[in-house]
């Protein structure tokens, strides 16, 4: 019978390890985002802003044209982004915020320049399974 709780307890114990975190949700959505801002689609990549289909419409121009004027920043000072990568930091709970639904996402920017820069994006649930960032 001790036998048979110790083999209960390892399997849920290795249950409960083997399901997506949602830092990695997090993270797996703010690559995407990235990858839009990559790709040279600035719309896109502000529509993964949590609250940006609520902006006023003078104020959704600015926020374009800021994420424009970084992509042109970028392509200056790093020739572009050639890839994005979820860090290996990611899902660490001392580097997490859990916070009403509010995880810190870690990605890897490669550069063109052969460059690399490891960046943190706050991301928000804004529903089950759904994360924006903040």
């Amino acid at each position: 019978m001790k036998h048979l709780l110790y083999i209960l307890s390892a399997v849920a114990v290795l249950c409960a390890c083997s399901g997506v975190t949602p830092e990695w949700q997090a993270a797996t959505e703010a690559q995407k985002y990235y990858e839009y801002l990559a790709a040279g689609d600035a719309v896109r990549f502000l529509e993964g802003k949590a609250g940006s289909s609520e902006l006023p419409a003078a104020y959704g121009n600015q926020l374009l044209k800021a994420v424009e004027q970084y992509q042109e920043d970028i392509k200056e000072k790093h020739g572009g982004i050639l890839s994005v990568r979820i860090s290996e930091n990611t899902g660490n709970p001392a580097d997490t915020a859990h916070a009403a639904s509010v995880v810190k996402a870690f990605l890897i920017l490669c550069y063109a320049d052969s460059t690399q820069e490891e960046i943190v994006v706050p991301m928000v649930q804004v529903e089950e399974g759904e994360w924006r960032m903040k």
